[in-house]
């Protein structure tokens, strides 16, 4: 048959036989269906139409001299996207058992060609392949067993196949789907195994390639020892091992000027028994298994060739006991290839557009929640779907000066990369203003300007609170955003009053802050609206239910204990059904453990000389208090090179506080706010060490600048 007519021979559109049952997804052969009549049952009565002319209901048809058009009735349906039933053996249906059989086309799979009176069907196709009465092969003479995949001998077959070939592997969104729907769609319908080899590294969009050529087995698929026969696949006996099972190297490099490379330059698919291409095999399949590859026309090679270069090949092989491949199937095969890399190059950009978008939102959000002290963090974030990864929903846990800590957490309007750079830009500029030490109210105004300028339409919600663990106090100021809920020890969830305020962005707005009690043992839950709010329901209907879940969740561990953070992150997040999410969710939870009364100690110094001397002696007794003796030595030396640089420029009263928590914590304030800097100081030089000495024996230390100063701290373990 000629190959022009695969392009020009249009898909039939018939009605299956009876008993017929579509093709499985994988594109394997349905069963075969009985014959409807015995032996000795007699055929209809009504003749076959003339040889050369369509019966009266096919869809070509046109009426006759004086016949006037009838309505078509039986509008035709299209038939199923899998390869038409192959008769078996020596098997023949009769067209005319079939009750609509005066309307299928020559084409039909089911129906017999139409033959002039007198003439068998074999008589009027000679140029199709039809089965033998013993099961074989006319054209080939090879025999067909019962249960194996026979060959598509027409040219609607191929594309037909081809159509569901394609289908299945433009369903893939990512690189193994891909693969994998094109080793299903051709093990066994068109091949028995399958070997499909692409590029290492894959080059991403326009990327030039840099090193040699290499090629690795991406996925092999041969046909199973045993096939479901509940999936519409073919009963088949075990097959005996073959050496097709073993083709196949897991790497390969493409030398230039080698005969695998000129194949793959070549683009177009070959037979393996050309002499260019029995010359490729040994460098693709490593040296000796090029000998397993059945001689004749049983095996295609096809390079994969994406938008600019070739990215892979695909070796399509047949084994002895099936018939060889035909010219036709090199058209089958290159559009199997043409389809696949241009669905593989896809799915690469796909790839990196999606590490992007996980890399970008990974580095807006923290990547670990600071250790505070007083208080235990928690916190999770889920974005809008799997094709919407980045948003701009952000949380943050910012330490502060005096053992505080600043809890934030905003919503920019979408979930799209322009949102989640505007979130990183407001969280950044929150970041700013926490280290400047400024009250809450003031945080969201200055959010409020930045939003400004970075545009018209820029809108975000946000909530800012610092948790003040030595005064268990709580101070919240609020830009739009849902209220939190605070859980406390042994008690009912409430949701805490906060004036709402009008979201950043609006500009002119006033913020106003409220200071509340956060009593040891309470858990303070803020979120965006995409824990609450979807279709399915409203915001405050949403902000109930999440309450109750908190009230249920703490039931479970008693009133004395509350639950774990971590566990209450999840159970919170559960509340969500599926489809019950539109928004993506930043989730920070809080747990205030304070400080108590008796672990802190806290002076006024008066900036003089003998200032150090007395910061010496109250460390000294504040130590033996608590039991901490074997620190005396090193918190006295600290305590006095740190008061000593605070004395000498300070105009108004040095603070001195120490913090016993499960680390001892010393922190000395003034009125200057230059900032000290560690330096390498000279031998000839007199000063200049007392940093280092901070440096060399505290665990940590720091200096934040306040509205009316700063503060040095520095951190000691309880065994010294």
């Amino acid at each position: 048959m000629d190959s022009t007519r695969v392009t020009e021979q249009p898909t039939s559109y018939e009605r299956p036989e009876p008993g017929v049952t579509p093709a499985d997804a994988r594109g394997a052969f349905p069963p075969a269906s009985a014959p409807a009549h015995g032996p000795g049952s007699a055929p209809s009565s009504s003749p076959p139409p003339a040889a050369g002319t369509a019966g009266p209901g096919t869809e070509h048809s046109q009426p006759q001299a004086g016949q006037e058009s009838e309505p078509d009735t039986h509008r035709p349906r299209p038939a199923p996207e899998a390869i038409p039933l192959q008769p078996a053996g020596g098997q023949k249906p009769d067209v005319h058992d079939h009750p609509a059989s005066d309307h299928l086309t020559a084409d039909h799979p089911s129906a017999a060609p139409s033959a002039p009176d007198g003439a068998s069907p074999e008589q009027a196709s000679p140029d199709r392949s039809v089965p033998a009465p013993d099961g074989s092969e006319r054209r080939t003479g090879q025999a067909t067993p019962p249960g194996k995949p026979t060959p598509m001998r027409r040219d609607g077959d191929r594309l037909r196949f081809v159509g569901a070939a394609t289908r299945r592997i433009a369903r893939g969104i990512d690189l193994e789907e891909i693969v994998m729907g094109l080793c299903r769609a051709t093990v066994p319908t068109f091949a028995d195994t399958i070997l499909v080899y692409l590029r290492e590294p894959l080059p991403v969009g326009d990327e030039r390639p840099t090193g040699p050529l290499v090629l690795r087995l991406r996925r092999s698929d041969r046909i199973p020892a045993e096939r479901d026969t509940e999936g519409g696949f073919v009963p088949a006996a075990t097959p005996a091992p073959s050496e097709l099972d073993s083709i196949g190297s897991e790497r390969c490099t493409v030398r230039p000027g080698s005969a695998l490379a000129e194949v793959l330059r070549g683009v177009r698919p070959v037979f393996t028994d050309a002499p260019a291409a029995r010359a490729a095999l040994p460098e693709l399949l490593g040296e000796g298994a090029e000998s397993a590859v059945p001689g004749g026309q049983r095996a295609i090679l096809a390079p994969l060739r994406g938008r600019r270069r070739v990215i892979g090949a695909a070796l399509f092989l047949r084994g002895p006991e099936r018939i060889a491949f035909e010219a036709d199937d090199l058209l089958v095969a290159a559009q199997l290839a043409t389809h696949s890399a241009l669905g593989i190059d896809k799915a690469v950009l796909y790839g990196r557009e999606a590490y992007i978008a996980d890399e970008l939102q990974r580095t807006m959000l923290p990547e670990n929640l600071p250790r505070c002290t007083g208080v235990r963090l928690a916190s999770r974030y889920l974005p809008a779907a799997e094709t919407a990864r980045v948003g701009g929903d952000w949380y943050d846990a910012i330490p502060l000066p005096g053992s505080r800590v600043a809890l934030v957490v905003g919503d920019v309007m979408g979930h799209s990369m322009t949102s989640a750079a505007i979130m990183g830009q407001l969280r950044t500029t929150a970041q700013t203003l926490a280290g400047l030490d400024l009250p809450p109210q003031e945080v969201l105004h200055h959010l409020d300007e930045q939003a400004q300028r970075l545009g018209a339409d820029r809108m975000a919600t946000c909530l800012y609170a610092v948790y003040d663990p030595v005064a268990h106090r709580i101070t919240i100021a609020n830009a739009g955003h849902p209220p939190p809920i605070l859980l406390p020890l042994g008690g009912r969830a409430e949701v805490l009053r906060v004036p709402a305020g009008a979201p950043i962005g609006v500009g002119g707005v006033d913020f106003e802050a409220v200071e509340l009690d956060a009593p040891a043992g309470a858990t303070l839950l803020l979120y965006t609206d995409g824990l609450v709010e979807s279709r399915l329901r409203d915001v405050w209907t949403g902000i109930d239910q999440l309450r109750d879940k908190l009230a249920a969740t703490a039931q479970l561990t008693g009133p004395d204990h509350p639950p774990p953070l971590e566990a209450l992150c999840d159970e919170v997040l559960d509340m969500l059904g599926p489809g019950d999410r539109d928004d993506d969710i930043a989730l920070l939870a809080a747990r205030f453990d304070g400080i108590a009364p008796n672990d802190v100690a806290y002076w006024f110094l008066e900036p003089e000389d003998a200032a150090p001397g007395r910061a010496r002696r109250l460390a000294r007794r504040a130590l033996s208090r608590w039991g901490m003796e074997d620190l005396s030595d090193s918190v006295e030396l600290l305590v006095s090179e740190v008061v000593t640089n605070a004395v000498r420029y300070a105009s108004r009263p040095v603070t001195l506080r120490l913090l016993r928590t499960d680390v001892l914590r010393c922190e000395v304030g003034d009125d200057v706010p230059q900032l000290p800097r560690l330096r390498q100081a000279r031998a000839t030089d007199e000063g200049g060490r007392g940093l280092y000495l901070v440096n060399r024996l505290a665990r940590r230390w720091g200096a934040t600048r306040l509205s009316t100063g700063k503060v040095v701290w520095f951190e000691l373990n309880h065994t010294g």
